[in-house]
């Protein structure tokens, strides 16, 4: 009955049987060409899970013993790398945001190519940046600083444009009755509409910075991702477990603090 009512649905159309054929046939090949080529196979994995188990009951009990205080130094050198660098990157995305939306520069061309630049900095991991600024200023927390200001500049740029550019017009258009220039309208008809997802955003993306900057320290970028990569290399494994306690502890603390600002603000209080 709905065959002989609804005939162009029952049809069979090559065109859209080849695009479902393809659809499902690539990713299935990719699929099936990852799972040969990186030798995925029930017994490497028993065989893997046994080894973690093994490491496991290594880093049991956790040890502290004379490790603690470089330790919580390590930890607040990756808490201060994260925080340095998502202030600046905020700072500088602000103008680059402005810049990037489509009612506040009407010059295309220009818009264009901020928003290539600001492509190019987040398309590059944060720990490819880190390589490059070891090499250009040696190890240390700065190295770290740089690489997460230069990627986070991308992806604020990113998240504060849009904003920018889904506010309501009418503040701006009010200031630029009043004689205002593009300026004004958008220091006082725009930023007071955004600046609280301005803040949202610089949190989350803080919160995602105190992870990278433990990563970062393992190439050389200082902080306890660097204490973790000398006691790994070490096969200290008790040191291990406490120096993850830790980060897991620092993680879940500013994860929680950061969310009670964020629906803060979010309900406009």
């Amino acid at each position: 009955m709905a065959e002989q009512r609804y005939p162009e649905i029952f049809a069979f159309n090559a065109r859209r049987g080849i695009g479902l054929a393809l659809a499902w046939g690539i990713p299935f090949a990719v699929l099936l060409y990852g799972l040969v080529v990186f030798d995925f196979s029930p017994v490497r994995l028993w065989n893997g899970l046994g080894q973690l188990g093994m490491l496991i009951r290594f880093m049991f009990p956790p040890s502290i013993d004379g490790v603690m205080w470089e330790f919580m130094k390590a930890i607040f050198e990756t808490l201060a790398m994260a925080f340095i660098g998502t202030l600046f990157a905020a700072l500088i995305a602000v103008p680059f945001a402005f810049l990037s939306a489509r009612n506040v520069l009407r010059f295309s061309p220009g818009r264009f190519f901020v928003r290539r630049g600001m492509d190019f900095l987040r398309g590059v991991d944060q720990l490819v940046w880190a390589l490059v600024f070891v090499r250009a200023v040696g190890l240390g927390p700065l190295a770290g600083v740089m690489a997460i200001i230069i990627s986070d500049i991308g992806t604020l740029a990113k998240l504060f444009s849009e904003a920018v550019e889904g506010a309501d017009r009418k503040p701006g258009e009010g200031v630029a009755a009043n004689g205002g220039n593009t300026l004004q309208c958008a220091r006082f008809g725009i930023l007071p509409q955004v600046l609280p997802m301005f803040i949202s955003s610089t949190l989350y993306i803080f919160e995602s910075n105190i992870r990278s900057a433990t990563i970062l320290g393992i190439v050389g970028a200082g902080g306890i991702g660097y204490q973790l990569s000398e006691r790994i290399r070490g096969h200290h494994w008790e040191e291990v477990a406490t120096i993850l306690l830790m980060i897991l502890f620092t993680v879940y603390l500013i994860d929680w603090v950061s969310g009670k600002i964020r629906s803060r603000l979010i309900e406009g209080a």
